[in-house]
């Protein structure tokens, strides 16, 4: 195995679902500037858009998660579109 090519900051990190803030514990190289407590003691935070726990394939719910205004924009292009 190649010596010095792994990360060295590989630590625990907690990843939070911005939706419904459901959090994770995973290992990671992520940076992070936040933290939080999980299970007593306090970790780096990481938060995320969407997890297995909001998203629509594992929770089973079809939702619009739409964060940046997309589905406005793809609407207003298709009304324009039809005129």
């Amino acid at each position: 195995m190649k010596k010095e090519i792994h990360p060295t900051n590989n630590r625990y990190v907690v990843f939070e679902d911005n939706s419904n803030q459901k959090q994770f514990l995973a290992l990671s190289t992520v940076a992070t500037k936040e933290t939080t407590k999980f299970d007593g003691k306090e970790y780096p935070l990481y938060r995320v858009e969407i997890t297995s726990a909001s998203h629509p394939f594992y929770t089973g719910k079809e939702t619009v998660l739409d964060t940046a205004g997309r589905v406005d924009r793809f609407k207003k292009r298709v009304a324009a579109g039809k005129k």
